[in-house]
């Protein structure tokens, strides 16, 4: 039996060896990782070189860190890691020069993104601060009546000092700051909003409202008819128009000035372009019905993002918020980001894996109180990015740049034949 070409052959246990793939076992077993992975290998019966290249000598050195953060562990997945920068900052909780590593396999994003980031550097840097703060957790209850809902919603209220008390006896770093309840007819959303300190906080939010619901099932007068933990309500790994308006990890923003040379001489165009592309991209996201308006903060956050181990997914609501560029008085281009779902953490998650950690040490944000500081890194990241894409278009420089990086330096244009 040869190596399945079919996914059902797999999930109906049937594997190559006429063996089953071990199964994932109740929680990580420390110094099993590498046994573990090299049973699957040997039920797979996939070729030598494949083995060879997912499950090498660096993946089986830290498999007791990898089996942590993924079930039935088989190896790494390598993506090209690449340099851009120097970004210089003077936010509220990041400051200084900063190269940020970007894990990706788009040509022209590295070479974009640090065009943008030495622009920003060469104007004297962004300013950036962290607006606001808080992870939403949003369980729905169910009640025969609005009346009833109404009664419940009240008494929550009055129950929230034994619910903070319940939060805080699931977690050292998470608090529940605001409880929003939202009446839907004989339905109740409450979305839980907590902070989570340095980590991200998608699992403390969730055990801690587990926590507060089963509270909830066991001692409201008004019992629930059934409940669920999160009923798609919170924005959770997904663009949301609430979250535009709100916060879902950390509300983040940055500006920068930069002079009318300075866009002559490194984007190849001029402040009045740049502003013409601006407003034409506003109607075109009003048109096309975008939650915010923005170019390309997706490419960025997910190189950041997979570089230093967060949750790529989460990219899904990052990557929503607002551009602007106008000139100023003095005929210079004013540009500014705002992010409000900027949703990082350097602790906890896959933060603590050899090469993600790596990079938070690069960028000088490892461990405790400096996720406040990664965030504006991504919003400074962001900014630099979309400076860096509307100049291109603006100097009609978008497609050549692609196909030189893309197709190699000798590419030649596939409608004409002549070099871009």
């Amino acid at each position: 039996m040869g190596w399945p070409t079919d996914l059902k052959d797999m999930e109906a246990g049937m594997a190559p060896t006429d063996t089953t793939i071990p199964a994932p076992r109740n929680g990580p077993d420390p110094g099993r990782g590498a046994a573990d992975a090299a049973s699957r290998w040997q039920a797979l019966g996939a070729p030598q070189r494949i083995r060879d290249t997912l499950f090498d000598a660096a993946a089986i050195e830290s498999s007791e860190h990898y089996e942590r953060s993924v079930e039935n562990f088989i190896g790494t997945a390598k993506v090209p890691l690449g340099l851009a920068g120097p970004l210089r900052i003077a936010g509220d909780h990041a400051a200084g020069d900063y190269y940020l590593p970007l894990a990706t396999t788009e040509a022209a994003l590295v070479a974009s993104y640090s065009r943008g980031a030495k622009l920003i550097t060469d104007a004297g840097g962004c300013r950036a601060s962290v607006l606001d703060e808080g992870v939403t957790r949003s369980p729905m209850f169910a009640f025969s009546d609005i009346g009833q809902t109404c009664r419940f919603v009240a008494w929550v209220c009055d129950a929230r000092t034994t619910i903070d008390g319940i939060a805080r006896s699931t977690t050292r770093h998470g608090r529940l700051i605001r409880i929003d309840p939202v009446i839907e007819g004989n339905h109740v959303y409450l979305d839980f909003v907590f902070t989570t300190g340095d980590a991200s906080g998608q699992n403390i939010v969730t055990f801690a409202t587990d926590a507060i619901c089963r509270y909830i099932v066991d001692n409201s007068p008004i019992r629930p008819l059934h409940h669920f933990v999160e009923a798609n309500h919170s924005g959770d790994k997904k663009a949301s128009a609430r979250s535009l308006f709100g916060v879902r990890g950390r509300r983040v923003s940055a500006e920068v000035t930069i002079p009318a040379e300075l866009v002559r001489r490194t984007l190849h165009t001029d402040v009045a372009r740049m502003t013409d592309y601006w407003r034409a991209a506003v109607i075109g996201g009003v048109l096309s019905g975008t939650i915010g308006v923005q170019g390309h903060y997706a490419n960025g956050l997910a190189a950041l993002f997979i570089a230093c181990g967060q949750d790529v997914a989460c990219v899904a609501e990052a990557a929503i918020g607002v551009t602007r560029f106008e000139a100023d008085s003095s005929g210079n281009l004013y540009a500014a980001v705002t992010l409000p779902n900027v949703i990082v953490g350097t602790v906890g998650g896959g933060t603590g894996l050899p090469s993600p950690r790596a990079c938070l040490e690069l960028l000088g944000v490892v461990d405790r109180g400096r996720a406040p500081a990664l965030a504006e890194i991504c919003a400074g990241l962001a900014l630099a990015g979309e400076l860096s894409i509307v100049g291109a278009l603006c100097a009609d420089e978008f497609s050549a740049a692609h196909l030189r990086l893309a197709r190699g330096r000798n590419a030649t244009s596939p409608d004409s034949g002549k070099q871009p």
